[in-house]
């Protein structure tokens, strides 16, 4: 079972509103390629952040002259903490994008954790209607 804490947008037009489910946990494909995670979520700063980030170790290793595996340590470090941070990152971005923070579910998958949401909330299944 996976963990998703669900984020609601709502507007004056209640049939214009949005839900955003976030998992909990460690995010593979922040791990995997971070600047283009950050941009797939629009989370702009973000992946200015990550970018600077992951230029600034390259270049400190260059300007130290460290041996390639200490690089590829500290690259992989970078890379786990971003992982392990990425989905706190996304809940802050929408929390400034107006979605307000509503709830927790657990299911299998993301699909089913959106029906199970809204099965255990009849009113918010009402607005989407």
């Amino acid at each position: 079972m996976r963990v998703y804490t669900v984020h609601i947008r709502h507007s004056a037009d209640r049939l214009n509103r949005d839900a955003v489910l976030v998992k909990e946990g460690f995010c593979w494909p922040a791990f995997f390629v971070n600047v283009l995670w950050a941009l797939w979520h629009r989370m702009w700063l973000a992946a200015i952040l990550f970018l600077v980030a992951t230029v600034a170790v390259s270049g400190i290793g260059q300007a130290l002259d460290i041996d390639p595996m200490t690089g590829a340590a500290l690259d992989l470090a970078m890379a786990l903490l971003i992982g392990a941070f990425a989905n706190d990152l996304r809940r802050r971005s929408l929390a400034r994008s107006g979605y307000d923070f509503t709830g927790v579910v657990a299911a299998t998958g993301e699909d089913a954790a959106t029906r199970r949401w809204y099965d255990l909330n009849p009113p918010e299944r009402a607005a989407w209607r």
